[in-house]
C-alpha cells in the first residue's frame, strides 16, 4: 500500500517527504484553508511548490459543484503541474464532469465516496482513483474500513482498474486496517505519519542500547 500525505501546508509536506515513504500528496480546499491559504492562485502556488518536492501524483480539489464549473476548473488545474489529479466530489454533476475529464486524459480522484453504489459509478465514468472517506463514515455510526473492503473486493472481481484510496485516516490503526483491507492507496495527516513511526518498545530498546554501551565504554 502507497502512503500519500494529506495537507496543503508546505513545510508540512516538505517534512513529510524528507521521511522518504511519501509518494504522493493529496490537497482539498479544508486542507488549503487550514494552512493559511487563501484564494486560487495562492493554492495555485502552494500545489506548484509541492510539486518540486514529490515527482507522485498531486490531488487538487475543485470548487464548483455544477457540470460546467468542474470541468474548466479540472482543465486549468491539469495544466498547473506535471502529474495531477484532479478531485471531482461523488456527485450526479460530478460524475459527469469526471467522465468528459477522463475522456480527455485527465486523471480523475473520485473524492468524498461514502458508499459502494459511488464507487461503481466513479470506476464507470473513468476515475483514476476512488476516495472513500473512513474517518467521517466511522464517525456517524458506519464502517468506514468495511466500505474500502467492499469496493477492493468488487473491483477485484471485475477487473477494475481504478485505484482504491483511503481517506479520512485519523489515526495508525487506519492505516492497518486499509492495508489489511487491500487499498492500494491511504492518504493520511501529517501527525498520523509520525505516529505510525512511534512505538514504546523501539523507544526503550534504543535507550537501553545506549545504556549498556554507556556500561560497556566506561569498562
Amino acid at each position: 500500500m502507497k502512503l500519500f500525505l494529506d495537507s496543503a501546508d508546505v513545510d508540512e509536506v516538505r517534512k513529510g517527504i524528507s521521511l522518504g515513504v511519501v509518494t504522493g500528496v493529496t490537497t482539498n480546499p479544508s486542507l488549503a484553508a487550514k494552512a493559511g491559504v487563501g484564494g486560487m492562485e495562492s493554492y495555485k502556488a502552494a500545489v506548484q511548490e509541492i510539486a518540486n518536492m514529490v515527482d507522485g501524483p498531486i490531488s487538487v480539489e475543485v470548487i464548483s459543484t455544477d457540470v460546467e464549473g468542474m470541468i474548466t476548473e479540472g482543465e486549468d488545474i491539469a495544466t498547473w503541474i506535471s502529474n495531477p489529479w484532479v478531485k471531482i466530489p461523488s456527485t450526479l454533476d460530478g460524475f459527469k464532469a469526471m467522465s468528459t475529464l477522463a475522456a480527455n486524459g485527465i486523471k480523475i480522484n473520485q473524492t468524498l465516496c461514502f458508499s459502494v453504489n459511488q464507487a461503481i459509478l466513479g470506476a464507470q465514468a473513468g476515475a483514476t482513483a476512488v476516495s472513500p472517506f473512513v474517518g467521517r463514515l466511522d464517525d456517524v455510526g458506519q464502517d468506514g474500513i468495511g466500505l474500502v473492503s467492499e469496493i477492493v473486493d468488487i473491483y477485484l472481481s471485475y477487473g477494475i482498474q481504478t485505484e482504491v484510496l483511503a481517506a479520512s485516516i485519523r489515526h495508525p490503526l487506519h492505516c492497518v486496517q486499509a492495508a489489511s483491507a487491500g487499498a492500494h492507496i491511504a492518504t493520511v495527516p501529517y501527525n498520523v505519519l509520525v505516529d505510525m513511526a512511534k512505538h514504546p518498545l523501539t523507544d526503550q530498546g534504543v535507550q537501553r542500547f545506549l545504556n549498556d554501551w554507556g556500561k560497556s565504554s566506561a569498562n
